[in-house]
């Protein structure tokens, strides 16, 4: 195989992940692809983190030590300076890797045009101990840009990059998000870059009411309406159009599900989209309690 002796980078940042960090490590040392190094970057954590981490004595887990907790996508800025590798991948310390996932994404790398290879996940939900697959349906490759504008379906945790192609950036992610950083970055790397999938699922999101997404749903709708400010310039008509029904769709169900239900009504009747899908009038009357249980993952 053309890539089997090339440095892959693993990319952990964490801030007091103790409670799923052995299992998050435990899939990183079962790799059947052997040559990498793990860059574990320590965001001031408080927690048992760093004697978990201690305990695998492992060569090839190189450890740092933030001098002040920063913003995630800062912390992988500093993470990333510290890799060597010809290739740079993430997870966090609450996900896992499938065994095969480095050695299956490698090899799509022999095509040097490929700059971007991702997977499908499992999503995890760990208050019922239930996991079901992200995406039902075929990933796109190839240039996919317009596909994620679309219907953005990238989990940074089932990414591997080819570190030479980030050179054009100081900071390779955008460090003023704290939510939609990957999504900043897949997009922009979309454009110049084909993208290569792993069909199947090559790594597990977990799902446990910590997740920093989930906490703050509405940071995540300003960052995209700053985005969509941003880049809008740059965007088609028709780009611009898919971005606002994305964030209207977003304030819709965070609205809903926060329970305040004329307000869901008067959002929905209002708006410029979503009062004209289907599932939407299903989401605004379905009870509170079923809709959570429904849509957990989201």
């Amino acid at each position: 195989m053309q890539n089997k002796n090339k440095l892959v980078s693993i990319v952990l940042n964490c801030f007091n992940g103790e409670e799923f960090l052995k299992a998050a490590l435990s899939s990183i040392i079962n790799q059947t692809y052997e040559n990498w190094e793990l860059i574990f970057w320590d965001n001031k954590s408080t927690d048992r983190s760093k004697i978990i981490f201690d305990k695998f004595k492992s060569k090839k887990f190189k450890y740092f030590k933030s001098k002040k907790h920063v913003p995630l996508y800062k912390a992988k800025n500093l993470a990333i300076k510290k890799c060597k590798g010809d290739y740079i991948t993430f997870i966090d310390s609450d996900d896992t890797w499938d065994k095969d996932k480095l050695k299956k994404q490698i090899k799509l790398f022999s095509n040097k045009k490929i700059g971007v290879v991702y997977g499908n996940m499992w999503i995890r939900n760990e208050n019922n101990n239930k996991s079901k697959i992200y995406w039902k349906t075929n990933l796109p490759d190839g240039f996919i840009y317009n596909d994620l504008i679309k219907n953005y379906c990238i989990g940074i945790i089932s990414t591997m990059i080819r570190k030479k192609i980030l050179n054009f950036k100081k900071k390779i992610f955008n460090e003023k998000y704290n939510h939609i950083g990957d999504f900043d970055l897949f997009t922009m790397l979309s454009k110049k870059w084909k993208f290569g999938v792993v069909q199947s699922p090559v790594a597990t999101y977990r799902v446990h009411g910590n997740n920093l997404s989930f906490k703050n749903r509405k940071n995540e709708i300003k960052e995209f309406k700053h985005w969509l400010n941003k880049n809008s310039k740059y965007l088609k008509d028709f780009e611009k159009k898919i971005i606002e029904q994305k964030i209207e769709q977003k304030c819709f169900i965070d609205i809903r599900l926060e329970g305040h239900f004329l307000s869901t009504v008067r959002f929905f009747l209002k708006s410029k989209y979503i009062k004209y899908k289907f599932k939407n009038l299903v989401l605004l009357i379905l009870p509170i309690i079923l809709l959570k249980k429904i849509m957990w993952y989201v």
